[in-house]
């Protein structure tokens, strides 16, 4: 498993992402060739004005292709951080954004945000995210609660009291729609996928949510790996294991709910990721959180890439993509999970 690319990870990750950034760039309803993406770009940068000939790639790029795929490789580095941090946090293998209900809470805050007439004018986008984050923090909160055993926290409760609290916000979220009025398009909207808003603002809005809560995650690795020895070990190494509870779950949570307010609720993307980079180059989460968040842009953006090409014209959203490609790996690690294997 250690051998080949797998010695070399960041190098490898960092190339791989760095193909399909291209790639997404380029595809769509009218393909650019790479070499013209650098040149429109080079004189972007360098602030001449566009190419006449090349004016109307300057417009799809600059308005609509970098925007997009910055923003899906931002969600898709969140998710797949987050579920990195949250399956280290829980010592659980099926901790994930998704699975255990962060992300429907996340949403519930989301859609309030985005249906109920409170005074937001003043905080514009902000909104959204601030209200999101309230309700994944909720979320991961009660669920940790209700799942936590004595100091362990089993897989089978995990699952079972996040199926039941991403209910209950699912349950939520559809009654706020349905009382919407005019806003309920809206609240569609987003639920269809956030990565086809236009424009720049959203990609600005969620960036500083976003590295935040990852920049924080990835400081966090020396700390998810004495928590792995148990809260009692890790407190006589003299790491604070409760704080540093409280630091990462504030932080996915603020990650995930970033990642949720603009694109909707994408599955999977924080269970398949951390996994494969376990699988591939161990679970030292020094450089796991560090490849997920770069493999899970990338994961992310070629899901984005099938859901634009696979009936073209027409657009699928991107969550279809993901669900069909981790449902399945998701029953594979419920089957070895059953012993510690994975571990």
């Amino acid at each position: 498993m250690k051998a080949g690319h797998a010695s070399h990870p960041y190098v490898f990750s960092s190339l791989l992402l760095a193909a399909v950034l291209v790639l997404s760039i380029a595809v769509g309803s009218v393909f650019i060739p790479p070499a013209q993406i650098l040149q429109v770009i080079s004189r972007r940068l360098q602030g001449l004005p566009p190419d006449s000939a090349l004016l109307p790639f300057d417009t799809i790029l600059f308005s609509l292709r970098l925007p997009r795929t910055a923003m899906t490789a931002l969600v898709g580095a969140a998710l797949a951080c987050s579920g990195g941090a949250y399956q280290g946090l829980f010592r659980n293998p099926l901790a994930d954004p998704y699975l255990i209900g962060v992300a429907s809470g996340a949403g519930l805050g989301a859609v309030a945000a985005l249906t109920l007439h409170w005074p937001r004018a003043l905080l514009g986008l902000l909104a959204i995210p601030l209200s999101a984050f309230a309700g994944a923090l909720l979320t991961v909160l009660l669920v940790y609660n209700f799942s936590k055993i004595g100091r362990t926290v089993p897989t089978t409760t995990l699952i079972l009291a996040g199926v039941a609290i991403s209910a209950f916000a699912s349950a939520l979220t559809s009654f706020l729609m349905l009382r919407a009025g005019n806003e309920i398009r809206r609240a569609i909207y987003w639920l269809l996928g956030g990565a086809l808003m236009s424009g720049w603002q959203p990609v600005l809005a969620a960036l500083p949510y976003i590295l935040g809560g990852c920049g924080v995650l990835l400081l966090m690795g020396h700390a998810l790996n004495v928590l792995q020895f148990g809260d009692e070990q890790a407190q006589q190494l003299g790491l604070p294991a409760v704080w540093v509870r409280r630091i990462v779950i504030v932080a996915a949570s603020l990650a995930t709910a970033a990642a949720v307010s603009f694109v909707g609720i994408i599955g999977f993307v924080g269970l398949v990721i951390p996994h494969i980079v376990r699988l591939i180059w161990g679970g030292d989460y020094r450089r796991l959180l560090w490849l997920a968040f770069l493999n899970g842009a990338t994961f992310l953006l070629a899901a984005d890439i099938l859901a634009r090409s696979l009936f073209a014209p027409e657009e699928l959203p991107v969550g279809i993509i993901t669900a069909l490609t981790g449902a399945p790996f998701f029953l594979w690690v419920l089957r070895r999970a059953k012993d510690q294997t994975i571990w």
